[in-house]
């Protein structure tokens, strides 16, 4: 899926439930291709100590989180640049940000990362220290009301396991990119 048209630049969209190795493809992705990665995470974590958060219901948190991503990753494609995102995201706002980096003269990419043992990927969540200023870690009943809440995507263009390396996982996704 190479793109010819030059000055094109991506959007690479790393989504998956807590656990199934996002944020470590996102970052290792953002090495290779020199682009920021940006970690809904991160944004929130330097949000909550302000206390702006605290008042919010968890429909206008989401809206924020979204909204947050979309301007930094804006900013970029205005400046012709790539850039990661590292976040959840369900069907419908895959569908926004294809569209969205479409208008902006870019072109959307989501890779949907999961663990293929629920065993592996609840000892990854128990044992993981992420050390976000700010940000909480999470327990596996988060990831299962997360699952509930975000069901595996129909068309993401890339599904990677976190069973696989995350060398193997790069390759697959650099291969998509046309890379």
């Amino acid at each position: 899926m190479k793109d010819d048209r030059v000055g094109f630049e991506m959007v690479v969209v790393v989504t998956g439930l807590p656990g199934t190795g996002k944020s470590t493809l996102a970052d290792a992705l953002a090495r290779r291709l020199k682009a920021p990665a940006f970690a809904g995470d991160w944004l929130f974590g330097a949000l909550k100590p302000s206390g702006v958060l605290a008042n919010l219901e968890r429909a206008d948190s989401l809206e924020l989180y979204y909204r947050l991503l979309w301007t930094l990753v804006s900013r970029q494609l205005m400046l012709e640049q790539s850039a990661l995102v590292d976040c959840i995201v369900n069907e419908a706002r895959a569908a926004q940000w294809r569209e969205q980096a479409e208008l902006l003269g870019g072109r959307c990419f989501v890779v949907q990362c999961v663990c293929g043992d629920d065993a592996v990927h609840r000892r990854r969540i128990e044992g993981r220290k992420r050390g976000i200023p700010g940000w909480h870690e999470v327990g596996w009943d988060h990831v299962l009301r997360m699952r509930e809440e975000f069901p595996p995507l129909r068309s993401p263009d890339l599904a990677v396991d976190a069973l696989n390396s995350v060398d193997d996982n790069v390759r697959a996704v650099l291969q998509l990119l046309g890379r």
